[in-house]
């Protein structure tokens, strides 16, 4: 199995992963994706003239509810979307895929990583957008969202109905592959990897694990976007509750030592050292881990925002700039400090096994015990639920793209095949698997940005409109008191 998944990864570096040298620095190299996606976020911050910061007010006004009104259509709250896409979000990127981006990438990843997210914001408001905008309402009830939909109609509508059908058939299967991937493998396996750490039983017997999980997971799944809904809505204060409190135990008993993690982070973002890739080794490690967290740019999380109830499209764009923040700007920083104060990272130091096998949550797991002892077995609570939201959130999002290019009398197959899946991937060599899930996730940014910058100006023109409303009262008008 390692074999097979190797194979894949290096095919996808060979074909889409060619380097370019984007600020080359001791030799390291950013790979072409990760320049595709700085650009697509820069472009987008700057046509949208900053709304990741001055829409930040509304958009919290929208997700508590202030501007509903009687012509919404759809079959979930803005919430609801919101807490279904952070539940694909805010997962094991925040705490297997930070730790190893700090190990690989050296404390200044940190830095880039929020600088993603910023970015993010801007990416994830304008793919969010162009998912409500050209939405499909099915016979069934349910509703057709995401990068799949966008780039074929939406390119359709200029013109270009062959190249956005081609684009639109590359992504839903590169989001199927994504969702197997790092939905799926990379989540189960990275939390058996902390989990194990604490239950014995379960480094003994994996598959158990793998059987447990893929249990609650198919009774969520067969639900439909309703029961997930409701699912993580419950699911996510709680994880965000029992992380955030964690990380900000550790950094208030390390307070004296968090001066110098803040100055180490900002001098290794800029550093020219070779030890851990220099500043083009740090900008790949946060970029790429920041985006395999917040999945900005890389076109799922449209799905989960397409079934809400919204009069606007432009509207729930505004929500979608809390993901990015709250996942990256937000947890992704905390996790960060809390390896670089405790020191984990250091490729000299006592967890280089854990680092050389890319274990990411078992590092963290470790940096976490420094602390107290019994620190470790919350965060195989936190782990526990972060991957299982994920994976629910996750299979959503591949059978929207199964249902894409099969239709909807297949979806049960690959429901079954997903939960499978699972089981699989607590019996499978997971270093391998790190490297094709982060793969994964970053080809589907092909697609989906080069989307981005066809159909920008269709979102630049009803974000100017909506603004137009709101200045003028009239969208306070017409909202539900």
């Amino acid at each position: 199995m390692s074999d097979f998944f190797s194979s894949i990864n290096s095919f996808l570096e060979a074909v889409l992963f060619f380097d370019i040298f984007f600020g080359t620095i001791d030799g390291a190299k950013v790979p072409f994706l990760v320049a595709w996606l700085i650009v697509g976020g820069i472009y987008l911050t700057f046509l949208t003239r900053f709304v990741n910061l001055r829409m930040f007010k509304h958009s919290f006004d929208i997700i508590r509810g202030r501007y509903r009104t009687a012509d919404d259509v759809g079959e979930i709250s803005p919430f609801g979307a919101l807490s279904t896409a952070l539940s694909a979000t805010v997962g094991l990127g925040n705490i297997a895929g930070v730790a190893l981006a700090v190990s690989l990438g050296g404390p200044g990843a940190t830095f880039w990583m929020i600088v993603a997210g910023f970015l993010g914001m801007s990416l994830k408001f304008t793919e969010v957008t162009l998912s409500l905008q050209h939405r499909v309402f099915l016979k069934d009830g349910t509703v057709m969202g995401g990068a799949m939909e966008y780039l074929s109609r939406g390119l359709a509508q200029k013109g270009y109905a062959k190249f956005g059908k081609v684009l639109a058939v590359i992504f839903a299967l590169f989001m199927i592959g994504g969702a197997i991937g790092g939905g799926n493998i990379f989540q189960t396996s990275q939390a058996l990897g902390a989990v194990a750490q604490e239950v014995t039983f379960f480094k003994d017997f994996p598959i158990v694990f793998g059987l447990i999980v893929a249990l609650f997971v198919g009774f969520v799944i067969i639900g439909g976007v309703t029961r997930i809904a409701k699912l993580t809505g419950f699911l996510v204060p709680i994880m965000a509750i029992i992380y955030i409190g964690s990380s900000l135990w550790i950094l208030a008993y390390h307070f004296e030592k968090l001066d110098d993690a803040i100055a180490i982070i900002f001098h290794e973002a800029f550093s020219t050292s070779a030890i851990y890739g220099g500043m083009a080794g740090a900008i790949v490690q946060g970029f790429q881990r920041a985006v395999f967290s917040s999945e900005a740019g890389i076109g799922s999380s449209p799905v989960a925002h397409a079934p809400v109830k919204t009069k606007y499209a432009v509207r729930q764009g505004f929500v979608a700039l809390y993901e990015p923040f709250i996942d990256t700007v937000m947890i992704c920083t905390m996790t960060a400090l809390v390896i670089v104060i405790t020191g984990v990272y250091a490729h000299d130091g006592a967890y280089m096994s854990l680092i050389e096998a890319k274990q990411g949550a078992a590092l963290t797991s470790a940096a976490y015990g420094t602390v107290v002892s019994w620190f470790p077995a919350v965060l195989s609570i936190s782990i526990t639920l972060f991957a299982f939201s994920t994976l629910v959130a996750w299979s959503y999002y591949g059978e929207r793209a199964w249902v894409y290019l099969f239709g909807t009398k297949y979806s049960m197959v690959y429901k079954v095949s997903y939960l499978v899946l699972i089981v699989i991937a607590t019996i499978t060599e997971t270093a391998v698997l790190v490297d094709f899930s982060f793969m994964l996730f970053l080809t589907m940014a092909l697609p989906n940005i080069l989307g981005l910058y066809i159909l920008s100006g269709d979102v630049k023109r009803e974000l100017d409109m909506y603004l137009v409303k709101l200045k003028s009262g009239e969208l306070d008008r017409e909202a539900l008191r």
